[in-house]
């Protein structure tokens, strides 16, 4: 364990030196039916990674099973629901236990097979857990979409990754709203005729249409025998698949597998946010809460996966941070007694918008540590973070990490190394970043700049994108040969200590959630009136970046008002809300070179409104688009 700032450097640099033995020290610490033959064998060419080569366990009886004996009643979840008078859920570890063991069985019964793909569309309640859980129980790989995708984002997951069944609910609440699921998954379905069954369980009491393919969730799961054997799993089996936006066309499907993404998530956890005696069943004096949506990587390992293998109790909260009011957060960690908290800079931002009349009803002398994650954190806000929910009292960890990740790479561990705003800070024991310059030299020292890469393997690294390694390669592998690039820049300051700039491809960070502008111009040309767009992200004051999308129609008679709701409705359709333009400047042309290639740093600084210096345009086919976009800046 890690108490002090010398531990942490002392155990780093064994982490270093010998990382098999550092890495089996955690490992060990958890059931394996058979132990590995060899910690690591790898190479970034293929690439071809593996941890724990020849482990056989099952993930679910780790994170569930061996808490048992001493912590069965033991509150494993809090489900505080999106209305404040709701009715709460506490879920003890044995009730986990039976609830994922019956819905396992109940995917057996369906003909769910070890190996299969499951699409989970849930909003946020215990049933998405339960129902990931109930995957791995059983070897099935869970493929979770977060349920504010359109229709047509969630059939192009589930074609991608040939899902058999989906698991959906009625409706959803967020904030004021009723949402419909199902009807989205049933608009889904009909370009993805290799889906077998639909398991929806009722939450809303939403009217929906059903067909042969329905089960009621209620009618079968709570039938099914509260005992499931673990499948007994490879530690490099496939544990499940995850969508991320890429630089170009369609999402990724990132895979992460059994054993390493085990060891990573638990032991981050437990660094990162100090959660010390967990296993003991004495100690509830702990809550952690995670705010993220299940649908993202930040809810996979620190709601479903990293708490549970620690023993911890969490809050899974279905609502939004301003429903009733914007007092909503403090509210429930209040009620709750929170201890450890983690959040996005978006979510802070607008609550420090809202103003400090609705945290001051609040206690908050609960808190213990505060958290970051999703962008880097600017400094006001993580000076208001500090000052009026952390009281000054509370270390704040700004951790930086991906979907291909797994877990946190880059952050400060909790009240034991230095925290800095605006910093992620120090890499965790057994991670090797670098900095190199756009040919790939690494830039020794401190007071530095480049694109950060990782030099070796940690136990949760991508291990390909599902059914396509090439392009995993080609993302990660190939920029800077024998190097994972993770397509940031980077500052490491005079303390050694590591500021992310940002990305250095075209994928946007809007809200903490990676979007790429490929994929949102595909969306906006493929209304009727648009010949062609470009997108860029650019500074908000609330989301971290915006889309500014600048838009050529040539032919439409339309009001551009009217004409900028319907490429909105379009993108809602075809990717959801969270990808919708903020800006649509409509133009003439785009700046692009004689080869056909558009200059996109132009169109950003226009959108950032640096507009005074944008660089050299002698090379563009015609220099005056430049002239025309800058007179119609939004």
């Amino acid at each position: 364990m890690i108490r002090t700032y010398d531990d942490y450097r002392e155990i780093y640099r064994k982490s270093i030196e010998n990382p098999e033995h550092f890495w089996d020290t955690i490992a060990d610490q958890f059931v394996w039916h058979k132990r590995w033959t060899k910690t690591v064998d790898w190479n970034f060419n293929d690439p071809d990674v593996k941890w724990f080569v020849d482990g056989k366990f099952n993930i679910t009886q780790n994170a569930i099973d061996r808490h048992l004996p001493l912590n069965s009643g033991k509150t494993a979840f809090i489900w505080e629901p999106n209305s404040p008078e709701g009715h709460k859920r506490i879920i003890t570890y044995q009730n986990l236990h039976d609830e994922v063991c019956q819905l396992a069985n109940t995917l057996k019964n369906l003909g769910v097979k070890k190996g299969d793909r499951v699409c989970i569309y849930m909003p946020m309640i215990p049933e998405s857990v339960f129902a990931m859980l109930a995957c791995a129980r059983i070897g099935a790989v869970h493929s979770v979409v977060f349920a504010g995708f359109s229709s047509s984002a969630l059939a192009g997951r589930i074609q991608d990754s040939d899902c058999k069944i989906v698991l959906t609910s009625d409706g959803a609440y967020r904030g004021p709203k009723d949402i419909p699921i199902k009807s989205v998954v049933d608009e889904a379905l009909r370009e993805c005729p290799g889906v077998e069954k639909v398991l929806m369980y009722k939450h809303t009491g939403t009217i929906v249409n059903l067909t042969e393919k329905d089960i009621i969730w209620q009618d079968v799961v709570p039938y099914a025998s509260p005992v499931c054997e673990p499948e007994i799993m490879d530690s490099e089996d496939m544990l499940f698949i995850l969508y991320t936006s890429g630089s170009t066309g369609k999402p990724k499907g990132v895979v992460h597998t059994c054993g390493g993404y085990m060891v990573y998530t638990c032991y981050t956890f437990q660094t990162v946010f100090q959660m010390d005696g967990l296993n003991d069943v004495n100690t509830n004096q702990n809550v952690f809460w995670c705010t993220a949506d299940v649908g993202w990587i930040t809810g996979h390992s620190y709601i479903a996966y990293g708490p549970l293998l620690a023993g911890a109790s969490s809050v899974l909260f279905e609502g939004v941070p301003t429903f009733p009011d914007a007092g909503r957060f403090w509210n429930v960690i209040d009620k709750y007694k929170v201890t450890h908290f983690y959040t996005a800079p978006t979510a802070i931002r607008a609550l420090e918008a809202a103003g400090l009349q609705y945290v001051a009803p609040y206690d908050l002398s609960s808190l213990k540590v505060l958290g970051s994650v999703g962008e880097p954190i600017n400094e006001e806000a993580w000076q208001w973070y500090h000052k009026n929910i952390g009281k000054e009292k509370c270390p704040i960890v700004d951790t930086w990490w991906q979907t291909e990740t797994g877990g946190i790479m880059i952050s400060a561990i909790a009240g034991i190394t230095p925290t800095k705003p605006g910093y992620a800070t120090l890499p965790l024991p057994g991670i090797q970043p670098i900095l190199v310059d756009e040919k790939g030299n690494e830039i020794p020292g401190n007071d530095v700049e480049g694109n950060l890469c990782i030099k070796f393997p940690w136990p949760s690294i991508v291990r390909t994108t599902y059914g396509d390694h090439a392009r995993c390669r080609q993302a990660y592998f190939e920029t800077y040969p024998g190097l994972y690039f993770t397509g940031d820049g980077c500052k490491r300051d005079h303390d050694g200590f590591y500021r992310i700039t940002g990305r250095v491809d075209d994928v946007m960070n809007i809200s903490g959630h990676r979007i790429g502008t490929a994929e949102v111009e595909s969306a906006i040309n493929s209304h009727i009136d648009v010949v062609e767009s470009a997108v860029v992200g650019y500074p908000h004051d609330i989301k971290g970046q915006g889309i500014y999308a600048y838009v050529i129609v040539p032919s439409t008679t339309k009001n551009h008002d009217m004409l900028k709701k319907e490429i909105i409705a379009e993108v809602n359709k075809i990717i959801g809300p969270i990808a919708k333009p903020d800006k649509i400047q409509i133009v003439n042309g785009l700046p692009k070179t004689r080869s056909g290639k558009i200059m996109r740093r132009i169109l950003r600084k226009v959108a950032e409104g640096e507009i005074s210096n944008l660089g050299d345009t002698s090379t563009l086919l015609d220099p005056s688009v430049v002239e025309e976009i800058v007179k119609g800046r939004l």
